[in-house]
């Protein structure tokens, strides 16, 4: 009789077991789809089965264990990280493209191509105020040409400033998410083996991924240690430390909560992309810009004081002037001179044309760094478009990269249904078996207890 009920006792443990396998799986299924989710296994143990001392065996509830693979997690993040700053530096650079357009007729090229037109035109008739004010009208196009450029890329530079602050407030944003879970996960000690707190911890840091390089350390309570590139601390246990912009001088800086200066600490993520463009790559272009601006309005400037006007006298004022300060290419404009003050003739031939053919020829000559102006101007323009392509190739790269890590993820962790739905199949057999030894049970011990009355 004794036996007889252990049998059923250990039996309905059993079904007890198998109704936890079959929660487990059901979950499974439910959250296949849910981000930062990985497959849950409920584990079973044998109990001890040793007749002679009274051990009748049966089956028990070990753990639920996660198969998730934080080597594969990390591979994932990073690969994220370094596609959010191709993808970055993607976007901004086609935007700025434009700006270094050589076929444009209204850019700086084709604006440069026109001044010196209209000094070829007036060496046909050096005496021609129409032709002469047109020279005016031209140097003005050139200046604007120039103005637009370079507000152009201050702009993006301006622009980058914002994307920096909508950067450091979903960073912030993201470690508060974590923050969270780890209170939630100091409260109460059996949230350490929740997988939906563990879900949302992770997906959260897969965001996060995008956005900047960190190093995270699971820590004995639980909890997530996040370390801005690898160094500076976001998240300590339930406490946040905010991250700010420092935009005061004209090189952005990234500061920890202390006020330090943590950008070089930076390499990957959108983060990393605008700090390079703001503090390197634009100013590097805008660089190039106004060492063109200044190489050609000094040259001209230079050229024309060595010719005489329509009087015979030597030009007391400049064609073109520009504020180094604000910036050259920013401030090129043209002087008040007047169309009878443009020196088209050399010095000794008054109402001669040989100083404007002398202006002219300067289209071709190599006055910057042994480059014409227009070849110049091609030069940064060809690194924009160098810049630009390298990092759509990168973009594209990443972007493969970041499905192969996931898709090494999912091999290791993910939820498959097929598998669940063979798993359930398995411990619904189980669960059934269970069931008749039950009714197997319930029939000998009804006919023990006839024979006994």
């Amino acid at each position: 009789m004794g036996n007889l009920l252990s049998s059923i006792l250990h039996t309905a443990d059993s079904i007890r077991v198998f109704d936890r396998q079959l929660a487990v799986i059901q979950n499974n299924i439910t959250n296949a789809s849910t981000p930062g989710y990985v497959r849950q296994n409920q584990t079973l143990t044998a109990q001890p089965f040793q007749l002679d001392i009274g051990l009748t065996g049966g089956v028990g509830a070990g753990g639920v264990v996660s198969a998730r693979s934080e080597y594969a997690e990390e591979g994932v993040r990073r690969q994220q990280s370094l596609f959010g700053q191709a993808q970055q530096k993607a976007t901004d650079l086609s935007q700025i493209e434009p700006l270094f357009d050589l076929t444009s007729p209204y850019g700086v090229p084709g604006s440069l191509s026109k001044f010196f037109q209209s000094f070829s035109q007036l060496s046909v008739n050096p005496n021609d105020q129409v032709a002469r004010q047109s020279v005016i009208d031209r140097a003005g196009e050139v200046g604007v040409s120039f103005n637009q450029t370079a507000a152009g890329l201050t702009a993006s530079g301006n622009g980058a400033d914002r994307q920096i602050r909508s950067t450091i407030d979903g960073i912030n944003r993201l470690a508060g998410q974590i923050r969270d879970l780890n209170a939630i996960r100091r409260q109460s000690a059996a949230s350490g083996s929740d997988a939906g707190l563990d879900a949302q911890a992770h997906a959260t840091l897969e965001q996060l991924a995008e956005y900047a390089d960190f190093s995270v350390l699971q820590q004995a309570d639980g909890t997530l240690t996040v370390l801005l590139g690898g160094q500076t601390p976001l998240v300590l246990g339930d406490h946040q430390y905010l991250v700010q912009g420092d935009f005061s001088t004209s090189s952005t800086k990234i500061v920890d909560a202390n006020g330090v200066d943590i950008s070089k600490q930076i390499s990957s993520g959108k983060l990393a992309a605008l700090l390079e463009e703001k503090n390197i790559i634009l100013p590097g272009y805008l660089s190039d810009l106004n060492t063109l601006a200044r190489a050609f309005s000094d040259e001209v400037n230079y050229k024309l004081a060595a010719g005489v006007d329509t009087s015979g006298a030597t030009p007391i004022r400049d064609l073109f002037t520009y504020n180094a300060t604000v910036g050259e290419a920013f401030s090129l404009s043209v002087t008040d001179i007047t169309a009878a003050e443009i020196a088209a003739a050399r010095p000794g031939a008054a109402g001669g044309n040989g100083n404007a053919l002398d202006v002219a020829a300067m289209l071709d000559s190599g006055l910057v760094n042994g480059f014409t102006f227009t070849q110049y101007f091609g030069n940064i323009g060809g690194r924009v478009g160098r810049d630009l392509s390298t990092a759509r190739e990168r973009q594209e790269s990443q972007a493969a990269s970041v499905a192969q890590s996931r898709n090494l993820r999912n091999e290791v962790s993910s939820v498959d249904i097929n598998e669940e739905a063979a798993h359930l199949m398995q411990v619904q057999r189980a669960y059934q078996a269970a069931g008749k030894v039950i009714t197997v049970l319930n029939e000998l011990t009804d006919t023990l207890f006839q024979m006994i009355r």
